[in-house]
C-alpha cells in the first residue's frame, strides 16, 4: 500500500477510534481525575465548548483512549499482539495511579490492538498507526483548543454524553 494513502487511513483509524471510545465511556460529561475540571473551565473561558474541555482535561490528566491508542500500537509493532495487551495492562495501572476510575484507556489499548492487527492484512503498518495517532492526538490536543472542543462537544451532543455542568 502506498504511505501516504496508509498513514491517512491510519490517521483517520485512529481518530475515530480513540474519540468513539472516550465519548462514549463518558470523557466529556464530567471531570474525572483532578485538573481536567480546570482544564475544561479554563477553555470555555477562552470560547471553546465545556463537554469537550473536559474530554480534553480527562486525556490530559491520564491515560485514556488516546494514550491506549497510541501505546497499543507501539506495543503491537515491537511485540505484536502481546505488545498491545501488554499496553492495556501498563494503561490500566496507569488509571489506577491517577485515582482514574475509568476504562476508556484499556478500552481504547484492546480495540487499538484488534484494529492494528487487522489493518496489518490489508498493508497499513504499525509505524502507519504509530504516525497516525500522533496526527490525531495533535488535532484534538495541538492546533486550536476552543475549535476542537466544539466539535468534541458536537459529538458528545450526538452520543447523548454532554455534560450538564455549568
Amino acid at each position: 500500500m502506498n504511505m501516504i494513502i496508509g498513514l491517512i487511513i491510519a490517521t483517520v483509524v485512529s481518530w475515530l477510534n480513540f474519540v468513539i471510545v472516550d465519548t462514549y465511556l463518558g470523557l466529556p460529561e464530567s471531570p474525572g481525575v483532578k485538573g481536567a475540571e480546570n482544564v475544561g473551565y479554563s477553555i470555555k473561558k477562552r470560547g471553546g465548548d465545556l463537554s469537550g474541555g473536559f474530554f480534553q482535561g480527562n486525556i490530559l490528566c491520564s491515560p485514556d483512549a488516546s494514550a491506549g491508542t497510541l501505546l497499543a500500537s507501539i506495543g503491537v509493532y515491537i511485540l505484536g499482539v502481546q505488545g498491545g495487551l501488554i499496553a492495556a495492562l501498563l494503561v490500566f495501572i496507569g488509571n489506577r495511579l491517577c485515582a482514574d476510575n475509568g476504562y476508556a484507556g484499556v478500552v481504547g489499548s484492546l480495540t487499538m490492538t484488534a484494529i492494528v492487527f487487522a489493518f496489518s492484512f490489508v498493508g497499513i503498518s504499525p509505524e502507519m498507526f504509530i504516525c497516525g495517532m500522533v496526527i490525531a492526538i495533535f488535532t484534538i490536543q495541538g492546533i486550536y483548543h476552543p475549535a476542537s472542543t466544539k466539535l468534541l462537544g458536537r459529538i458528545a451532543k450526538a452520543f447523548g454524553r454532554y455534560t450538564d455542568y455549568e
